[in-house]
């Protein structure tokens, strides 16, 4: 393969993730890369989304933004079925689609495949949902040059589609997090009535988050230990948001504290303040509250056989997640005998990942999309 000279490579990424309602774990990674690779050689990132997009939604001031002349709906319509328009803004040296929505190639390709979830368990989708994902990923076998996945797991996925294991790039995530000091806990916890040390999960509650499990879990303990349970986030969709209510309304009162959405500041003071952090999900493409989690130290106990086994070292406890018994004698475990073994294994371990690496590792992505000349 010929690869480019050096020099600054422009590159348009995809940042509209960062309009939709809830932008999730792939909002932050296109958050956190973008900031990052401002501090690597090699990469002018410009950044395009939809029309109708104010403000700069968490990017750097100075990032170029390029709107395209349609609204979200249809330029992700344009893109999935008509492979039209090009990216807006001037041509770049490389595209990439930072998620499912990928633009037309009118430059080497670089995308982004988060996971395949749709193909697990496509009943947690909806058809019309499946449908999209489904023309993505023939675009990606088709048009991509450089196919970047964030874990083996999703890297093992990408290859039984269909696409070539040369063309696909393990970069994992890298992990932000505010140092919290006892003060902020302190407040934390006065504010939310937390008198106990507590099991802490955060994210949408969707099928796949596995919520229901960990609640039928904390009711095998909650008689048998001084652990409260928190719980973060926003309602997804399906059933599991009504299911986790309908649990909640099972268990002792003031035991469990559901907290909704929560501010990233707010976010980082529930990890710094928690005994446990439980991450039952059945599948994720990376599982960033693991490493977000691990940062301020907190034991992790999660689900075998996944990315988050994959990437979270030592700090880990694993477990079957769709063993309310296994999961329930874990968090035991983690809360009691391990609990400051598995805390310092945590710490260690999401130090080793960093967005400036990521960055650096989706520029040698770049420079390889560029002179793949596919």
């Amino acid at each position: 393969m010929n690869l480019p000279p050096p020099g600054p490579l422009t590159v348009s990424l995809v940042v509209e993730q960062l309009w939709q309602p809830v932008p999730g774990g792939s909002g932050t990674y296109v958050r956190e890369l973008v900031a990052a690779l401002s501090s690597v050689d090699g990469v002018a990132p410009v950044g395009v989304r939809a029309r109708g997009g104010h403000g700069h939604a968490g990017l750097p001031d100075d990032l170029p933004l390029f709107s395209s002349a349609l609204p979200r709906p249809l330029l992700y319509e344009a893109w999935s079925r008509a492979r039209l328009p090009r990216v807006p803004g001037p041509r770049p040296d490389v595209v990439h689609a930072t998620t499912w929505a990928v633009p037309r190639r009118s430059a080497p390709l670089v995308v982004t495949v988060h996971d395949l979830a749709f193909r697990r368990a496509p009943e947690h989708f909806t058809p019309r949902g499946v449908r999209f994902f489904e023309r993505a990923l023939r675009v990606v076998r088709g048009e991509a040059d450089v196919v970047v996945v964030p874990s083996h797991a999703t890297a093992a996925d990408c290859t039984a589609a269909g696409i070539e294991p040369d063309r696909v790039r393990v970069i994992p995530h890298g992990v932000r997090h505010d140092d919290v000091g006892p003060d902020r806990t302190r407040a934390f916890r006065s504010r939310h009535g937390l008198t106990r040390p507590y099991v802490f999960w955060c994210g949408a509650v969707e099928p796949r988050k596995n919520v229901a499990t960990l609640l039928d879990a904390f009711a095998r303990i909650v008689g048998q230990t001084d652990l409260d349970l928190v719980i973060a986030g926003p309602d997804g969709w399906g059933d599991a948001p009504r299911d986790v209510r309908n649990r909640l309304a099972e268990l002792p009162a003031g035991r469990v504290h559901a907290l909704g959405a929560v501010p990233w500041s707010e976010l980082q003071e529930a990890y710094a303040a928690a005994r446990v952090f439980c991450f039952p999900s059945l599948w994720e493409g990376f599982g960033m509250p693991v490493l977000e989690a691990q940062a301020h130290g907190v034991p992790v106990v999660t689900s075998r056989d996944t990315s988050m086994a994959e990437i979270g070292g030592e700090g880990v406890v694993l477990v079957d997640p769709t063993d309310a018994d296994a999961l329930a004698e874990a968090l035991v475990v983690a809360h009691g005998e391990r609990h400051d073994a598995l805390a310092g294994a945590a710490r260690a371990n999401a130090a080793g990942y960093t967005w400036h690496r990521s960055a650096a590792a989706h520029v040698d992505a770049y420079r390889a999309a560029a002179g793949a000349a596919r």
